[in-house]
């Protein structure tokens, strides 16, 4: 219990707000815009894929081997990418250019503010704009039709995991990069993991082995989560996708904050 305490008070002052709110005072410079297009891309996917080439594939079997529509299958899918996609921009991009071109964590970290307070305010803003995508697709995809259970407004919270998952693992991996050549990467790994997550087709359509590789991504855990949620039916492994969030969030947050203090408190 000391050990603990004693890190946080290494690497907190507990003046987290004062992040965020420098982080909402940046948004009035226009970043709006910028959030607002991240959403409606999954939203684009839905509309393209679900109706249209959804009236080629008819109905598939989804949790529990529930029989669902092909639009209602991928809707709960496109919202863990929304919430992937919100919290991976603001925790790489956003964070690049804050850690190696403005210098703004220097500075930040020239203060009373610890490597702690830095890493959860700039989750928090990542958070945020994956709760504004949640409740909007929450919205949508209820007005279409294709939620069948109370349980779908459980969503908004597990898109908020899921975001802070991504999140914490997104700036702790970002605080290794040095050059913004290397931001390519990330792309590089998430339109395959977007593919190949059961996002667009059952998991029984792969081989054994690639199943394997598929369950141990992040995604497939968030979009099987919120399908389940989405209809209300749970299996075994609902617990094991919490845990997986859980887990990545937590060593996220600890990677990124002893980065942090080992990049600029030398």
């Amino acid at each position: 219990m000391s050990g603990r305490s004693s890190w946080l008070q290494a690497n907190s002052s507990g003046r987290v707000w004062a992040v965020v709110e420098r982080g909402f005072r940046a948004w009035k410079s226009g970043n709006w815009v910028v959030v607002m297009t991240g959403f409606f891309e999954p939203l684009l996917y839905l509309a393209a894929m679900g109706y249209g080439m959804g009236g080629l594939v008819g109905e598939v079997r989804g949790p529990g081997g529930v029989v669902m529509s092909y639009a209602g299958f991928i809707a709960p899918a496109m919202m863990a990418t929304s919430a992937m996609n919100g919290a991976i921009y603001d925790s790489t991009w956003n964070v690049f250019f804050k850690m190696k071109i403005a210098k703004l964590y220097e500075v930040m970290l020239a203060t009373s503010l610890g490597p702690l307070d830095v890493a959860i305010g700039e989750i928090v803003m990542a958070l945020f704009r994956g709760f504004i995508y949640a409740l909007g697709f929450t919205a949508v995809i209820a007005a279409m039709g294709l939620t069948h259970s109370w349980w779908a407004l459980a969503m908004i919270p597990v898109a908020l995991l899921i975001a802070l998952g991504f999140a914490a693992f997104g700036m702790a991996v970002t605080s290794f990069f040095t050059r913004f050549q290397q931001m390519d990467v990330l792309q590089l790994a998430l339109m395959p993991m977007f593919l190949f997550s059961a996002t667009l087709v059952p998991l029984e359509v792969y081989p054994q082995v690639v199943q394997w590789f598929i369950m141990a991504l992040p995604l497939w855990h968030g979009v099987e989560l919120m399908r389940q949620l989405s209809i209300g039916v749970f299996t075994s492994w609902a617990w094991v996708h919490l845990a997986y969030f859980v887990v990545l969030s937590a060593a996220g947050i600890f990677f990124t904050t002893t980065r942090l203090r080992a990049l600029f408190l030398k």
